[in-house]
């Protein structure tokens, strides 16, 4: 185990604020930006129309084959990289959502140092424990004792955070919750 005093680390995970573009002109003002904030370009006439992330479209089976890839390479380097689990209760550090008890794991101390200063509990100590992800999946999970899933970096938002929920491919097949149990009905 080891002990760290997280407010050490506080200023290390400031994320800098994105850039105000400047606008040079009249024609700038009026010029749709970005999510980023920057200006999008000119759009030249007869272009064929992109849709906007906002647009429910269905993916294609390209698209959904290449985000499975991603992910698997994603898991694959979970379970292979040891991550930081505060102790709580004489536990581990976990929080009930959905149904689903999740395991919370940070990558690193700036990681967790981000979920410390989230909860406003920056200025205690966290004692944590290094656990390798794979041991997380197959030993923890099963050990819980109801349905159980694994969440990485809690506090970095739907961008950078990573959950592994309790299903087949992730966990192992006798716990995951999408399996079906003798009778013919989901766990």
């Amino acid at each position: 185990m080891r002990r760290s005093r997280l407010a050490e680390y506080a200023e290390m995970t400031l994320r800098p604020e994105p850039p105000v573009p400047e606008k040079s002109g009249p024609d700038e003002e009026n010029r749709p930006v970005e999510p980023d904030g920057a200006p999008r370009p000119p759009e030249a006439s007869g272009a064929a129309e992109v849709p906007s992330l906002n647009e429910a479209s269905e993916p294609t089976e390209e698209e959904v084959a290449l985000r499975r890839s991603e992910f698997a390479v994603l898991l694959e380097a979970f379970r292979d990289t040891a991550v930081l689990v505060p102790l709580h209760d004489g536990g581990w550090l976990t929080a009930d959502f959905g149904g689903i008890r999740w395991i919370l794991a940070f990558s690193d101390e700036s990681a967790l140092s981000r979920y410390a200063l989230a909860r406003d509990e920056a200025d205690r100590e966290w004692t944590y424990q290094t656990v390798l992800g794979a041991r997380l999946l197959d030993v923890a999970v099963p050990e819980a004792g109801v349905p159980c899933g694994v969440a990485l970096d809690a506090a970095d938002g739907a961008e950078h955070a990573l959950l592994l929920p309790p299903v087949t491919g992730i966990v192992p097949d006798a716990f995951a919750v999408d399996q079906v149990q003798q009778g013919g009905t989901p766990r």
